[in-house]
Order: C-alpha cells, then structure tokens, then sequence
C-alpha cells in the first residue's frame, strides 16, 4: 500500500510512505478488527480522494487522490481538522461531530477557495463522513470521502444564467435593450462592477461602447476608445480571437497601459472579442475596479453570453433593415404590381411548360445512370459476400473483403446523399478538417474504385492545410472527378492528386477571383481529354457524353454546387489526347482550438449513477430490433416504441422516465420532428436523435436544433452522437 501517508499517535512526525502499523492506537495490524483493516485498505486504494480522521479530531492518514483537496494545506497531517480548515469549520463542525456521534453524514456541494498552483480558485465538493468504531464499537475516528463537484455546479449555473438572458430577450426587438438587459443580468450574475457590450470599427482599432451596466459608485464607460490606447497586449490578443484577461493591471501592465484602465476606475478585466468573416466585429467585457482572481467559469459565461449577445442583436438589426426596406419598396410598388404580376405569371406559365418538356428526358438519364452506379456498387458487395463465404478464407483476405463491402455501402449511401441533395438542395453540414489528411485517406479508397491499371500519386504539401466544409461532400466531389478521369482514360493511365495552400482564387470562367488564401485541389489524369464542342456544358445537370444507361451527368454539377455553396470555386484545363486537370478552389482557414485530427475519438460520458435509459421510436420492424441492439451493446438501457403515439404515452407528462430519445422521422401518424417538438416542450433539456434517410420535412424545414444522423448507420456513429446529445444537456 503506497498511495497514502501514515502519522501514528496524533503527533507530528515526518511523512513517509513507509508505515509503522504497531505503532498505532489499536496495536499492531495483525490485532486490528477485520472491518478497520478493510476500511484502512479501501482508503488507501481508492481512486476518490478519502483521509482517516482520528479521534477525536487529528488527520491521522489520507491518500495521494486527497492531496488536491488540500490545495495549499499540505502539512495537514496530524494536525487537528478544526485548525486545517479554520475559514470553514463553524460549517463542517456539525457534521464531524455527528460522525463522532456515531452518525453517518454528508455535506454537498460545500464552497472551498483552493490554491491549486494558478492562484486562489472557488471549487465545490461532497464530504462524506463514516465513524469507524474499535472492536467494543466505541466512536475512534471518521473516514472523509470527498467528491468534487466544482464541474457540475458550474454547468447548472451557466444554465440557468443563459436561460434567464434568453427568457429576458424573448421579445426583444432592438439592439438597446438586448445590451441593455443582458450587461445587467451578467453584471448581477458576476457581481462585478461593469459590464460592456461594444462594436468595432472597419478599421479594427476604433470602438464604441453602446451598452454598460456600472454598479453603484461606478462611472459609465460608454462612449468611442481606441483599442491601441489600452496597450499592445490587448491589441495583440482581441485581433487574434483570444480574450484578454487582467486580474491586475497595475501589477500586469506598464504604467502608462495601466494608466488607460485606471482612467475609467477599472483594475480587472475580461474582454472577449467576437470574430466574423475574419474581422474582429465586436467586444463584450466584464471589469472589477478592484483586483480579481477570474475563475475558468467567468471566461466560459462570459464567451457564450458574448455570442448569444452578437447573434441576438444582428438578428434584430437584420429584423430593422428588412422591414425598412419592405416599406420602401411597398411604396414604390404601388404603381408597378400590377405590372409584376402580370410578368410573374407568365413566367410562371413559361418554366412551367419548359419543366415539363424537359421531365422526361431528365428522368431517362438519371434513371438508367442511377441504375448503373447502383449496380456496380451491388457488384463489389455480392463479389465480397461470395468470397466471405468460402471456408478457410486467409485472415488479411477475408478483412479486405469485409472493408470492401463496408466502403461500397458508404459509396452507395453517398450517391443517395447527392441525388437528394441535388433534388432538394440538401444543407451542408461543414466542419474544419486537414485536407492533405482527407486526400490520403480517398486516394487510397480510389485505388480499388479506378482499377489497378491507373496508377495514383498524390502529392501533398509539407505542413497541414485546413478547410471548412462538408467532408462528405468534399471526398463526393473528389470520388466524382476521379471517375470522369478513369472513364476518360478507359481505365488505364496516372492520376495525380495535388495539395497546395496558401493560394489566390483566379478568375474562374467570368467570376471574380480572390486574394485571400485558398486551398487548391488539383486532380489530373492522361486520359482524352475535353473536345471544345463540349468543354463549355460539363457542369450543366444531367449532361453526360456517355452511353444511355452509363451515367447521371449528375457527378460534375454536383463538383460545382458544393464548390459555389463553400465559397470556392472549380476549374479545369484540358488538352485533346494529352489530358484534363480539374483544380478544386476551398478557403482556407485556421484549424479551431479542439482540433486534434480528422478522425477525432468521441467523447467519454461522465459517469453515471446508473445506466442510462432509451426511448427508441422506429416503426420499421428489423430497423427497430437493430437500434435496440445496438444501444443494448454499447451499454444502454432501451424501450422500443412502434410510433410516436405509443412514445408520447411511455413518457408520462414531464418524460422523466427516459435520459434520451432516439427516434425515426417518417413515420404514419405523427411524424418524428412533431414528437422531438412536444417532448422538447415538455422537458427543454431532454436530448432528442432524429434519424431518416430522406425527410421531405427535413428538406424543407432543417433539424430545428435536434441532433440528426442519417440512414444507414453504423454502432460507432450511433455511439458518437449519442455521446454528443447527452454532454449537451
């Protein structure tokens, strides 16, 4: 047992993880009851922070995991408890005597202030005092089991904060009073003595604080500043995104950037600039005029309440300038609508008749098209499932086999993906990710999809390169151009990847370029080539210069919408018999601060008391029984309802009975959205998962804020986002 130290008699002695058990008030350790010997042995081994106190009152033992309670106390051991925490007894008093008493007790969620090596910080624990008795059942001392809470009391607190602010702003219809109501809440919340909301201007240096909330005896702050006035470091940070924090100028600062703050009464600070578009847009800050220890819970509320504040106001701003601009063109409408309409309806009339004349011809070509994608796909699958069947199969075969089968169906669940996209303008669902990454991964999956006669390069550059974008449709738009280089050089040849940063947007065939940087993504093959007849309609919808049956003309269009909609573009060069090369235009960005890889691990949920519960909403038989698995599997405790009818009466009133809803959205009767609408009614923090694989609902309308994964699934993406639901609450 070396996780603890040992101080025997109640005198002071020197610590040492070596230990003297003959020496201790119940005589040597072979003459202990079994109980203490237990209770000593569990003390030490624990993973949760836990000391022996000896009656009646001195720290007589305590494990490493106690250490961090103690904070700046590390000389506590055999000293009396009353002394260790003087600041708290008249508080802890009445429970140790009541453990002395033979009683077994607790306080939670008790505030202690812990220096912990970055000065002074408020944290909150659960004490749990047991008496342990001697063999004749006399009261000798009281085991401590301490758990830290400081997490959890922060989140309800940040909760209930935000949801305050946001009741207050419900009806909020100007900029003045969203700044004015919310500095205020925030400023009693944090009990500090200012609270500011500014904007920024162009220049990114001059600043106009509009809204201020001063307590009493504190001057108002409103009013125009330059940000280079308050000192380099505040420049500095505020414009790379990062806040800039003072718990005291006067010690922190030169005397002249000091000075700037002293001027408006202010000592500590917390500013938060808000960055859009690149720019530094607005601040938000919180000031004390005396010194201040700000803890990591100040910094989180004050960085959400700072983005809830901007979205909030430019959505009321954005509210202004449309009804503004409605009144100034209903006025100049006057004379004109009925001119309008007469236009718009017969322009209506005339798509209306073109739609029409071109239905037919568009569904041929993506039927036969989609069949031909489809079946080469369900080819690669039966191919993999007859070789899968054959005894003795070599271990590396039979798992080559198994990712072919795994890679097709992603492939086949990505090609659904893009006719729905295309069909119904799907949104995108962009995240930040290395693109050389990303290339590596689908050059080695374009292998097995172009054959093994095109040999593939891929050439990447020596640093990482970020984009933000929806990686699904990204590796779409490169497996679509990588397919029209293989048919183009039917089926044998080179094709080379190419990565590059830091480049600037060309005038691509009459759209304007750009000088920021951009990430080009260039694919170039040895096959044809583009004849002139036909270079100027590649990206048209439903073009194709295959044969009936042989393509969608969907693959490039789908190459161009994704590149528009990510604020990029897409170009190609093409020489007859030498070659075509397609260069994908991405802006680039920095990676964000969680960033670790493209393949990051979900996160662990805290632990729970007892398994979470399931509600599973399917009407689907075998899909139903599959979830079930699935969840059962990874730990959880399920219901399965056939409806949501049948959901809404499992509930009960306040859907206490449940920790997550995990349900379909097409289903008869009402739907999935309706149900994730009236239970978030009930109880707004219930984490609800709407899953589909095509929703007209959805197309039209979006998630509405629910968590939503797309059929198929797989266990590990079932586990992923249900792990996202429940840290959200």
């Amino acid at each position: 047992m070396t996780n603890c130290w040992l101080q025997s008699g109640g005198a002071m002695a020197e610590q040492t993880r070596h230990h003297d058990w003959a020496s201790t008030p119940l005589g040597p350790l072979e003459q202990w009851p079994d109980v203490l010997k237990t209770t000593v042995a569990l003390c030490l081994a624990s993973s949760f922070p836990q000391a022996i106190v000896w009656g009646p009152e001195f720290i007589t033992l305590y494990n490493d995991a106690f250490l961090p309670i103690l904070g700046d106390k590390p000389d506590a051991l055999g000293r009396p408890f009353s002394e260790i925490w003087r600041e708290v007894w008249s508080d802890i008093s009445p429970i140790a005597d009541a453990a002395y008493a033979g009683q077994a007790t607790f306080i939670e969620n008790f505030p202690l202030v812990i220096e912990r090596g970055n000065g002074p910080e408020q944290a909150y624990f659960t004490f749990c005092y047991s008496p342990i008795r001697d063999p004749q059942g006399k009261v000798m001392g009281m085991l401590d089991i301490v758990t830290e809470t400081t997490a959890t009391v922060f989140l309800a607190r940040r909760l209930a904060v935000l949801d305050t602010i946001g009741n207050a702003l419900g009806n909020a219809t100007d900029a003045e009073t969203i700044m004015t109501v919310t500095t205020r809440l925030l400023a009693a919340h944090l009990q500090v003595s200012n609270c500011a909301y500014a904007d920024m201007d162009t220049d990114e240096d001059g600043f106009t604080i509009r809204g201020n909330w001063a307590a009493a005896g504190s001057p108002s702050i409103v009013g125009r500043y330059r940000l280079a006035d308050f000192g380099e470091l505040a420049v500095n940070r505020l414009r790379a995104g990062q806040p800039l924090i003072i718990h005291n100028n006067l010690l922190e600062l030169s005397p002249g950037e000091a000075a700037t703050f002293q001027a408006l009464g202010l000592t500590a600070t917390i500013c938060m600039p808000l960055i859009k578009e690149g720019r530094l847009s607005a601040l938000m800050a919180i000031h004390d005029k005396a010194a201040r220890v700000w803890s990591p819970y100040d910094l989180a509320l004050l960085g959400e309440v700072t983005e809830r504040s901007w979205a909030h106001i430019e959505r009321v701003r954005a509210d202004a300038a449309v009804r503004e601009g409605m009144a100034a063109y209903a006025e100049l409408n006057a004379t004109l609508e009925h001119r309008v309409e007469e236009r718009t309806t017969l322009l209506a009339r005339t798509e209306a008749a073109l739609r029409e004349s071109q239905k037919l011809e568009a569904i041929g070509q993506l039927t036969g098209g989609v069949a031909h994608d489809f079946n080469n796909l369900l080819t690669i699958i039966r191919s993999s499932v007859d070789f899968l069947r054959r005894p003795n199969l070599p271990e590396d075969r039979r798992q080559r086999y198994m990712s072919a089968v795994s890679d097709t169906v992603e492939r086949a669940s990505k090609l659904t993906s893009q006719l729905l996209a295309f069909a119904r303008r799907q949104p995108l669902n962009p995240e930040v990710f290395n693109v050389g990454q990303r290339v590596r991964n689908i050059s080695e999956m374009l292998e097995t999809v172009t054959g093994a006669r095109i040999h593939i390069h891929v050439e990447l550059p020596g640093h990482p390169c970020y984009i933000r974008a929806d990686s699904s449709q990204f590796e779409t738009a490169l497996i679509n151009i990588a397919l029209n280089a293989r048919d183009a050089m039917d089926g044998q040849g080179t094709l080379m990847l190419r990565v590059e940063g830091n480049q600037p947007l060309p005038r691509i065939r009459g759209d304007a370029g750009a000088r920021r940087p951009f990430i080009a993504i260039s694919l170039t093959d040895t096959g044809a080539g583009i004849p002139s007849g036909t270079f100027g309609r590649i990206f048209e919808p439903f073009f194709t210069t295959k044969e009936v049956g042989k393509g969608t003309g969907l693959g490039l269009s789908q190459v161009f919408g994704f590149a528009k909609q990510s604020g990029g573009n897409v170009d190609v060069t093409s020489t007859v018999g030498q070659g075509t090369m397609f260069t994908l235009y991405l802006p680039q960005v920095e990676p964000e601060e969680s960033f670790e890889s493209d393949e990051q691990e979900a996160p662990e949920l805290p632990p729970q008391r007892y398994p979470c519960r399931i509600l599973i909403v399917e009407d689907n038989v075998e899909v139903g029984r599959f979830a079930t698995q699935i969840l059962q599997d990874l730990g959880y405790q399920t219901t399965w309802a056939t409806n949501a009818e049948q959901a809404l009466e499992l509930v009960g009133p306040q859907v206490l009975a449940f920790d997550a809803i995990f349900s379909d959205v097409v289903m008869p009767g009402i739907t999935g959205v309706a149900l994730a609408k009236e239970l978030r009614r009930r109880r707004p923090d219930l984490p609800i998962i709407l899953t589909s694989g095509y929703s007209e609902e959805l197309a039209e309308d979006g998630y509405e804020g629910f968590e939503f994964l797309a059929k198929p699934y797989s266990a590990d993406q079932v586990s992923r986002i249900l792990t996202r639901a429940m840290l959200k609450r």
